[in-house]
């Protein structure tokens, strides 16, 4: 009884010294990308000439527009606001010489799909960012107390995801290449109390992703779920930036390197060691009234 005794625990400690020696090798493909293959200068470009960004007039999505067109490609840009938009593109174009095309579309109704499809026409995508997104509510609310927009959320978050996914794929799957990123969120790794919805419908995101990529990886289609913590974007209320909350531009640039690191990825170093730390923390902690209710007290304070 003792030797099995012993043998079990023998078996643990080396299971443990895996997942340590695995996790040490994820950081280590943060922090020295090109030893897992750099991506060559004409990698996006190689995709197809234009990349299509939702949610692309400030933020996240602004931010991969004019990385992406510094990386050669020319961008379709998908937003409500026109006149963000417009602004966005002007800088593009002077600061890239790419072409960029607009199509302005509400991404919380559901009748728009038709004629972003009839203005995409014609065109090649070789890159779909998946960013639109809102939140149920800026701060941390029980779910009740918060706004009664689950339709606007579900549409924006979920269906844009699904819908626009549909669009692109197909000429992808003709191609047989073509690179997707959706925009998911640490949030939608487990259930996050006080961002339900929000936590919810970025958890189908990640789900969806992950689903799509084992379907059609072998048909030269790379599909990745981003699921950052923070990044300092007008959805968020711009907070300062520091080693954690990351800037729009900074982030994008990081996430564009790890393309290639698997169907899903927090986007960035300072992320992925925040998500090891997380991860070890018991749900039932992070479910726990106490941790809660200090939240709100601190989001409280903050706003008087």
């Amino acid at each position: 009884m003792e030797l099995i005794t012993q043998q079990f625990f023998s078996v643990l400690g080396l299971l443990f010294c895996i997942k340590l020696a695995l996790q040490f090798l994820g950081f280590i493909k943060y922090l020295f990308p090109h030893l897992w293959g750099s991506l060559p200068l004409c990698f996006f470009r190689s995709m197809g000439e234009w990349a299509v960004v939702t949610g692309a007039g400030d933020g996240i999505g602004k931010a991969y527009a004019v990385e992406l067109a510094n990386r050669g490609m020319n961008i379709v840009m998908i937003s409500r606001t026109l006149e963000k938009m417009q602004r966005v593109a002007k800088e593009i174009e002077q600061s890239t010489g790419r072409h960029v095309k607009i199509i302005q579309a509400d991404f919380t109704n559901n009748n728009i799909y038709e004629h972003i499809n009839e203005n995409l026409k014609g065109l090649e995508v070789g890159v779909l960012v998946n960013n639109v997104g809102m939140l149920h509510n800026p701060d941390p609310c029980r779910f009740l107390s918060g706004p009664d927009n689950d339709k606007n959320l579900i549409n924006c978050n979920i269906t844009s995801t699904v819908k626009m996914t549909r669009i692109i794929l197909k000429q992808m799957e003709e191609r047989k290449k073509g690179l997707i990123l959706n925009i998911s969120s640490a949030f939608g790794r487990f259930p996050c109390p006080l961002y339900a919805i929000y936590s919810a419908s970025k958890a189908f995101v990640t789900t969806f992703s992950r689903a799509l990529q084992a379907e059609y990886k072998s048909k030269g289609i790379i599909i990745q779920a981003i699921t950052p913590y923070g990044v300092s974007t007008p959805m968020t209320k711009n907070p300062s930036t520091d080693i954690v909350t990351k800037s729009p531009i900074d982030f994008v640039r990081q996430s564009l390197n790890y393309v290639k690191f698997g169907d899903e990825t927090f986007g960035c170093l300072a992320h992925e060691v925040l998500g090891c730390i997380i991860n070890c923390i018991p749900l039932r902690v992070i479910h726990s009234t106490a941790v809660q209710e200090q939240f709100l007290k601190i989001f409280s304070n903050a706003h008087k």
